[in-house]
């Protein structure tokens, strides 16, 4: 498998830097959550990141999965897992997350 087959999902929340977001929940509760339903069917890696210094309208955070293919990340989309992992996101933040696929540029 090369990286090009890898296919990254973003999934980035947007909002003020007042708004409702618990980094350590999102960090040490959601992303194993995530790992622990989305690793078998494809997920390789989930990661966050969050702005040093978000300015006033602002990304608050940002989560990064990779994923073996393009069928992996429908799987996990498709997993009935999906729904709690969902569900999670109340106990964290008020925001609503949007989800962002890459593509890639440049192929080798």
């Amino acid at each position: 498998m090369s990286s090009s087959d890898t296919v990254t999902l973003y999934i980035v929340y947007t909002g003020h830097q007042t708004d409702r977001f618990d980094r350590d929940y999102y960090v040490n509760t959601h992303l194993p959550m995530v790992r622990a339903a989305w690793q078998e069917h494809g997920l390789l890696q989930a990661s966050a990141l969050f702005p040093a210094e978000p300015p006033h309208d602002s990304i608050v955070a940002v989560a990064v999965c990779v994923f073996k293919s393009e069928s992996a990340l429908q799987a996990c989309l498709d997993a009935p897992a999906t729904g709690p992992v969902t569900a999670d996101v109340s106990n964290f933040t008020d925001l609503m997350p949007g989800m962002h696929r890459t593509v890639p540029l440049f192929t080798e």
